[in-house]
């Protein structure tokens, strides 16, 4: 379990396709005290660590994860955010995160609002996932509230902090970014449905 609070960058230095699979190698100060069989989250995905060095460390995607995420967008240099799973006695900064991505969504605009930026999205609001005013969405693995919310489209301010500490400071328009949705909200949504 993850909290969507980002600890550090990752550096993708290589990238090596294997049948459907995907092994990333990823350049991190956070590479030293990882160990193998590791959960790591990485703009919100949950990978294994399979691989580690004083420098660097190797996680392995398969093709449903990189299908519904947007690291088949990934390239050697891109930098990701990285959050190690939560500690049995750590303090919940964030949100429940599970590290689970329901689904892409893509920056239709990006406001500078003289010391904070307003980012909005869109995402496809078929795949019946919601967003509720003033509640929780992980964006590429950061807790951030919605705002203007509705269907397919909302909002989240982002302050100066959090722009230079995760990787929101690299994005633009027609980017795409993971998406989590709040697992309340996704409960509540499957017990109304019945299933």
């Amino acid at each position: 379990m993850f909290t969507g609070i980002i600890e550090s960058f990752g550096t993708v230095k290589e990238i090596v396709r294997e049948g459907s699979n995907a092994h990333f190698l990823l350049e991190s100060n956070l590479a030293p005290e990882l160990k193998v069989d590791q959960s790591l989250a990485h703009d919100g995905v949950c990978l294994t660590v399979v691989e580690t060095t004083p420098q660097t460390y190797k996680v392995t995607a398969i093709d449903e994860t990189i299908q519904k995420t947007n690291l088949s967008e990934w390239t050697v240099g891109k930098k990701v955010n990285l959050e190690r799973c939560m500690s049995a006695n750590g303090r919940f900064d964030g949100h429940i995160v599970q590290g689970h991505v329901d689904q892409v969504a893509r920056i239709t605009g990006i406001k500078d609002e003289n010391g904070s930026w307003v980012f909005d999205f869109e995402y496809d609001s078929s795949l019946g996932n919601v967003t509720v005013e003033k509640g929780s969405i992980t964006i590429n693995g950061t807790s951030l509230t919605c705002f203007n919310s509705g269907p397919g489209v909302f909002s989240v301010a982002i302050i100066p902090y959090t722009y230079e500490h995760t990787n929101f400071h690299q994005l633009k328009v027609g980017d795409t970014v993971n998406l989590e949705f709040d697992i309340v909200g996704k409960y509540i949504k499957r017990i109304l449905k019945g299933y």
